[in-house]
């Protein structure tokens, strides 16, 4: 929540999920604290944030649970969220959304694709591998948002990633992916999910940055302009 008050981000409408793993979905008990009537402990009707949910996840999304049972339960009986399954693709106003299924077998993830007036910004911030490069959604995009995947060198101890790491069986190189974005011909490429045990600072991740296509790194509060 502080993150939110700090980028001046006044209302939040809609959320959705790329797949359920903690450290993608332990910061959904926001929308509590953006909705709740802290005097009857129910939401304030016009603060209720829609949850665009693919239904392939509706069913994995119940498995995350409290003492109390499913959370989304909690949420959704409490006022605070408003689920909105969809399949495949949905249309919010002018825009359109496409949820686009990783063959990851057991695990459900997804990447999505947003569209609006000619723009296209295709959102994979993490486990995209194998990327579904034979979608024409993922081609020609004007941003891909994706994370840096596995660096080779300079990790945390001088660790480096056994060619069984299950960690490539999730995630691409970061050569493959610029290769991948260089393929897909995105006109900007913007990295998220920047994890510790890259042992990296901000000015290390700049150096990495081009212009061949233009590669950004993100930042907490940074703004796109699409």
């Amino acid at each position: 929540m502080d993150l939110l008050n700090r980028s001046q981000i006044c209302r939040v409408d809609y959320l959705t999920f790329s797949h359920l793993d903690p450290d993608h979905i332990e910061g959904f008990q926001v929308v509590e604290q953006i909705a709740l009537d802290f005097r009857t402990w129910r939401a304030y009707p016009k603060k209720q944030v829609c949850i665009l949910l693919p239904e392939a996840m509706s069913e994995p999304l119940r498995l995350v649970r409290s003492n109390y049972g499913p959370d989304i339960d909690f949420y959704v009986e409490s006022g605070f969220v408003q689920l909105m399954p969809f399949q495949d693709k949905i249309d919010i106003g002018e825009a359109s959304i496409t949820a686009i299924p990783v063959d990851r077998e057991r695990q459900v993830t997804f990447v999505h694709v947003f569209e609006k007036a000619g723009r296209r910004v295709v959102y994979a911030p993490c486990d995209i591998r194998p990327f579904p490069e034979h979608r024409y959604e993922v081609h020609c995009a004007d941003f891909l948002i994706i994370q840096p995947g596995v660096f080779e060198d300079g990790l945390k101890h001088r660790f480096r990633f056994p060619p069984d790491h299950i960690s490539r069986t999730t995630l691409y190189t970061f050569d493959e992916i610029l290769e991948l974005a260089a393929s897909s011909q995105v006109n900007k490429v913007f990295f998220v999910h920047l994890e510790e045990h890259r042992n990296q600072s901000y000015d290390d991740y700049r150096a990495l940055e081009s212009d061949k296509p233009p590669v950004l790194f993100a930042y907490d509060g940074m703004k796109l302009t699409v």
